[in-house]
């Protein structure tokens, strides 16, 4: 009994090691076709996971998912460092698991996953443009919602139509409610954040409103590998990335991802 438990226990690193050094080699192989000067063009590199529900803490593992960085910078720049692919000082890596492969991106024939290396003609997929939040805690209009690229500034707040200083109306698309039992959302402003799709860069990003600013209120983001982020200024905004923690006010939290919801929300 005490051998099986060790055999099991010993299995899942074994497949993580295979997994990733199948995965290293289809990155290294694809990256390899920029050589010559050719990855000082790429903004960012998106890898898509389509792996069974079952193996998704083994492909987790695979790609560190909660320590994106550690990826990228141990991983993916070795690649770059050793082949002499000369990716910029500033570039992406986004882990997006999908339920299906993007037609688009590069399939690996070994592995459930492709590759999509964007560049300054082609920043992105088309399937990027679409996101996901779901909201985790306080109580909004809905909890789920689906935002897309086209759809301008989605506005986050308390209440559905304000009417802000200027005398104009603001919509917030992402609307919590105003008689609530829920405490966190009497923190939230009325104009608290808003995201907008940023065409140059490929991705979402937040910014906080002036509702957003003040310490008390002030629009925070946990990444998925645990990195605290403060939106100090309405002007500097934060690209979110696949499992990014939007906090309003003191506890009201959304989730970012690009993985499908069954979302009743915006779209």
């Amino acid at each position: 009994m005490l051998e099986f438990l060790k055999q099991k226990n010993d299995q899942q690193p074994m497949d993580v090691k295979i997994i990733r050094n199948k995965l290293l080699q289809f990155i290294k192989d694809q990256l390899q076709r920029r050589e010559g000067g050719e990855g000082s063009n790429i903004r960012g590199i998106e890898l898509y996971i389509a792996s069974l529900p079952d193996e998704r803490d083994v492909y987790e593992s695979t790609v560190y998912f909660h320590d994106t960085d550690r990826f990228k910078n141990e991983e993916v720049q070795k690649i770059a460092d050793d082949y002499a692919i000369d990716l910029p000082a500033q570039w992406n890596l986004t882990l997006i698991f999908v339920d299906e492969l993007p037609v688009e991106a590069v399939k690996s024939k070994e592995l459930p996953v492709a590759l999509h290396i964007g560049t300054k003609k082609q920043p992105t997929l088309h399937t990027s443009t679409t996101a996901y939040l779901k909201v985790l805690s306080g109580e909004a209009e809905h909890r789920d919602y689906t935002i897309e690229a086209g759809m301008g500034r989605i506005c986050i707040g308390r209440d559905r139509e304000v009417q802000t200083a200027d005398g104009f109306f603001r919509i917030n698309k992402i609307a919590f409610l105003v008689k609530s039992a829920t405490d966190s959302n009497k923190y939230i402003s009325r104009q608290h954040a808003h995201i907008e799709w940023n065409e140059e860069n490929g991705c979402f990003y937040l910014f906080a409103d002036e509702g957003g600013i003040p310490p008390r209120n002030k629009v925070k983001v946990q990444t998925a590998d645990g990195s605290l982020v403060k939106l100090q200024t309405i002007q500097i905004g934060h690209p979110l990335k696949e499992g990014d923690q939007i906090m309003l006010g003191e506890s009201s939290l959304l989730q970012f991802t690009y993985g499908k919801n069954e979302s009743d929300g915006l779209k």
